[in-house]
């Protein structure tokens, strides 16, 4: 098995085809997209490929070391990732051909009119710990 990040992108990505933005979505478009993320993250669960996903907020901040002694600086000239990322789902499957096939699935949750939006999904392996060998 092989655990797998997918990234859900505000922007950054190629344009979707059905894209209008989320906050100008009705209530039951929103509520349609939601359930179809819970749904797929649900069968997931039924075939235990699934891991964790969250939405994200758009607020949050750069934090880095500044120095012994010093306050952590915060923000700066960076890309925002608040600006970039909207959620993630994290699967764990038997191959990279399954979540590709996965991601693929989750980009045609509805979007405005309740037709699919054919996001794009970032998709990238989590690092594993080394194996070692012992004789």
């Amino acid at each position: 098995m092989a655990k797998y990040l997918l990234l859900k992108h505000y922007r950054g990505a190629p344009t979707p085809v059905n894209d209008a933005p989320m906050d100008q979505w009705t209530p039951d478009e929103i509520s349609a997209h939601m359930q179809y993320m819970e749904d797929f993250a649900d069968r997931l669960r039924d075939t235990g490929e699934f891991v964790d996903s969250q939405a994200l907020r758009p607020e949050g901040s750069w934090v880095s070391y500044d120095g012994e002694g010093r306050p952590p600086a915060t923000d700066g000239p960076f890309a925002e990732t608040k600006d970039l990322i909207a959620g993630f789902m994290i699967i764990d499957v038997d191959s990279h051909e399954r979540a590709v096939a996965l991601a693929g699935e989750l980009s045609a949750a509805p979007g405005q009119g309740g037709r699919p939006i054919h996001e794009w999904l970032e998709l990238r392996p989590l690092m594993s710990a080394p194996t070692t060998v012992t004789e």
